[in-house]
């Protein structure tokens, strides 16, 4: 199975930018989407269809914010929106799909940088998600996350850790909930197999030679529970793939 996460930051937006054509190119059998902005009603989804996806949507109460789907070659064996938490599901965060013994998660974390209330409401997010996570491995060991984690790891994972030591998305609290999250028994598939630094998976739009110089952040992951290491495969970023501010990342496991 091969695994695409990617925060197109608008759908509407990335088909003006040729996202279907590059869809068409076939780069994954499921592509998990984070910040869609839209409901599968304001797309043409026999875009998807005529490329043989079966699609899969949650979105947010509020019109053009937040919102998820997966698109799946795959036909999976249940569908789960949400998790239960009132917030969390109003704001469309987190959408499940089962395949076999593999429960595979597509979330949007949420971001602090537009205030200290959403920053407070990203660490009860992080604290809500990690205990449902707990819960859910008793039963299915098997967990892929795909997401916009909103939340560059270490120091290796950003351009200028020295200058955003203070910013949203790496703050030690942040960091220390990253660290805690993965010695619970959670692989970071990208540098499963990549310790080499300057990988990066989003870039701010404000200068547009942000990316261009590669000055970006690794806030995205596909991370697995341990059960599924040997399944293991391959893991990418895709960073000449531009259709958003951030870029797809990849993963590859065996079923």
């Amino acid at each position: 199975m091969r695994i695409i996460s990617y925060n197109l930051n608008g759908i509407r937006a990335a088909i003006k930018k040729g996202f279907i054509d590059w869809l068409a190119t076939n780069p994954a059998d499921v592509i998990c989407i984070q910040e869609t902005k839209a409901a599968f009603t304001d797309i043409d989804v026999k875009l998807l269809e005529d490329l043989g996806f079966h699609h899969h949507w949650f979105s947010a109460q509020k019109k053009g914010y937040s919102s998820v789907a997966i698109f799946t070659k795959i036909k999976p064996d249940a569908v789960k929106l949400g998790t239960g938490h009132e917030m969390s599901d109003f704001e469309g965060r987190v959408i499940q799909l089962q395949f076999g013994d593999i429960k595979l998660i597509n979330a949007y974390f949420p971001s602090g940088t537009s205030g200290d209330e959403r920053q407070a409401y990203k660490y009860i997010w992080l604290a809500e998600m990690q205990q449902y996570l707990d819960e859910l491995k008793k039963t299915n060991p098997k967990i892929i996350l795909c997401g916009d984690y909103n939340i560059a790891h270490n120091e290796i994972d950003i351009h200028d850790p020295k200058g955003n030591k203070k910013s949203s998305g790496f703050l030690p609290e942040e960091r220390d909930w990253m660290t805690s999250f993965l010695q619970s028994g959670w692989i970071d598939t990208f540098r499963f197999f990549n310790k080499e630094p300057h990988h990066y998976s989003w870039w701010s739009q404000r200068f547009p030679s942000v990316r261009l110089n590669n000055k970006g952040w690794r806030i995205d992951y596909i991370c697995v529970t341990t059960p599924l290491a040997k399944q293991l495969k391959a893991s990418a970023i895709l960073p000449d793939v531009k259709h958003s501010d951030h870029c797809p990342i990849f993963v590859e496991i065996t079923l």
